[in-house]
């Protein structure tokens, strides 16, 4: 079967979900057998969304490559399982750096160098994924962010009309519009959508499948009305309500026929249903889950978005767990020695938050000071380890004036330090340590437990993990013997350059600091066995109360 590509374009207002139907087309596609890989363009002229502030763009994913993306490569990989790359998240900034790098070489031969071809080409190239002829993909789901009408994503439009008449019957395009409900004339109203379309119609793209975004159910009425000003097909207009969890929304596209519209579309028998149930069991165990257990966020990014995968994690930790995690942001820049117990209070575990830069940095150890004498079971990540590290030092070690290199370059006690190879780089972009690197656990300690109970299945003498990382500064080794003599154990290490990766102190119920990000890796039918291992330390906690 020759690839099949779908492109996943949006109207009317951004936010309206693209990176959620995307994910959820892939999942039902997925159930019917086929291989499918989804991918997002990015009308944004950074290279990539690494040099973002969180409250720009949401958390900065890491794929196991080492590409910093946009954060719907999480919901695609929480969806399906796949595995993404660089490939599968492209800006206008890569593109437009493609093709001046060409000119600068000579690769043109002379030529003017314009938006149309030589920028539509390369968007076409990369959205057919020359450069992936390996794969064997029988579905291409490409999502363009931003909406219909913005003078950035206007080449990326070009591109898939002309697409859309090269590929002929292989290529569907679905649009994604918000149908408004107001209130003082108690009506939902089309027109939007209406116009979404008639600006994407002018742009010689006719969409052969339209989602209406929604916050009221639409009655047949409704979405005959779209169809007929819209030159959609009935069967082809479905709608996306509000649901309770994002994760009902590859159900509820499956029961309005939205996979087999696609496939009638591009001309392939539908056959039946998939029961996708180990699905349905998980959906099930979200909806039966009533016991609630309270889990604290400690960072510095009072958003939604800015910890995603983190949140995402968790609930799906919990919902394997039998309860519902309910968590609270706590705001780590107003945590101080004197109101930490009235803000951590009710908390049967904390999680202190990734991030970059002295702001908030303070409170995040006096929150982990907390954690620890109080035996509150502590997830630290990324930075939140670090601040394990420092807040041990400083407290149990004896040196006060303890921290990291890169909050103070000049202190006499850098137990987190720069690494050796990020030393000479001076570019911000991409040159951090990224991607999954290898790391090998110590017998008997909490994450070897973890992982070999949860994830792996394995018991062993030797395990080895793999996880992605995003970071310049580590467990400086030189204070590694001092900190295994006081109880806290570097219990993962990275092997092939003895990078401390994993701390503990065992004598705690669950305090446990990674270096790496697991919640890039944890999916739907495959929650990780870091957050399982945590939640259910916060669970035991809780009944022993």
């Amino acid at each position: 079967m020759d690839t099949k590509y779908i492109f996943v374009t949006g109207g009317v207002v951004s936010s309206l979900g693209k990176g959620i139907i995307s994910a959820s087309i892939g999942k039902l596609l997925q159930a019917r057998g086929y291989k499918v890989t989804i991918q997002k363009f990015d009308p944004y002229i950074n290279i990539d969304p690494g040099t973002l502030n969180p409250y720009e763009h949401g958390e900065c994913y890491v794929t196991v490559d080492g590409m910093e993306t946009d954060l719907d490569l999480g919901h695609y990989e929480r969806f399906t399982g796949i595995h993404t790359t660089r490939n599968n998240s492209i800006t206008t900034g890569r593109i437009y750096k493609t093709v001046i790098d060409r000119e600068r070489h000579g690769d043109y031969l002379g030529k003017t160098i314009q938006v149309v071809p030589h920028i539509t080409d390369e968007i076409k190239r990369r959205m057919l994924r020359e450069e992936e002829q390996d794969e064997q993909l029988d579905f291409v789901i490409t999502e363009v962010g931003g909406t219909i009408g913005d003078i950035e994503s206007a080449p990326f439009m070009e591109a898939i009309r002309q697409l859309r008449w090269q590929l002929g019957r292989n290529a569907v395009c679905v649009h994604l519009t918000y149908v408004p409900y107001l209130k003082a004339a108690d009506e939902l109203k089309t027109k939007p959508t209406q116009h979404s379309v008639k600006e994407l119609q002018g742009m010689g793209i006719q969409p052969d499948i339209l989602v209406l975004r929604t916050e009221r159910h639409l009655d047949d009425h409704v979405r005959m009305k779209v169809a007929s000003f819209c030159n959609v097909d009935l069967e082809c207009v479905v709608q996306s309500e509000d649901m309770p969890s994002i994760y009902e929304v590859p159900v509820s596209m499956q029961k309005q026929g939205l996979d087999a519209a696609i496939m009638r579309k591009i001309g392939i028998p539908v056959g039946e249903t998939p029961a996708m149930k180990a699905w349905h069991d998980f959906l099930d165990k979200q909806r039966n889950a009533e016991r609630e257990v309270h889990i604290g966020l400690v960072g510095k990014y009072d958003l939604q978005d800015a910890y995603k995968s983190i949140r995402e994690s968790l609930n799906l930790a919990g919902i394997y767990n039998d309860v519902k995690a309910k968590l609270h942001f706590i705001n780590s820049e107003q945590i101080t020695r004197e109101n930490v117990a009235e803000k951590l209070a009710g908390m049967a575990g904390l999680v202190i938050c990734p991030g970059f830069g002295q702001r908030g940095i303070e409170g995040k150890i006096i929150a982990v000071e907390y954690g620890r004498t109080n035996d509150l079971p502590t997830f630290g990540i990324c930075l939140g380890m670090q601040m394990m590290v420092i807040e041990f030092a400083r407290n149990v070690l004896g040196y006060p004036d303890a921290n990291s290199a890169e909050m103070d370059a000049t202190t006499p006690h850098n137990v987190i330090d720069m690494m050796e190879e990020q030393k000479n780089i001076t570019e911000m972009g991409g040159t951090m340590r990224l991607g999954a690197y290898e790391c090998e656990l110590v017998k008997g300690s909490r994450a070897w437990e973890a992982y070999s109970s949860e994830k792996l299945k394995v018991n062993s003498e030797k395990l080895t993990i793999s996880e992605r990382h995003r970071h310049r500064y580590e467990f400086n080794n030189a204070y590694k013997a001092e900190y295994e003599a006081n109880g806290m154990k570097c219990v993962g290490i990275n092997p092939a350059a003895d990078l401390v990766e994993i701390v503990e102190i065992p004598e705690k119920r669950w305090y446990i600091g990674s270096q790496f990000h697991p919640e890039y890796s944890s999916t739907v039918l495959h929650p990780h066995p870091l957050f399982m291992s945590f939640l259910k330390a916060c669970i035991d906690g809780t009944a022993e109360a």
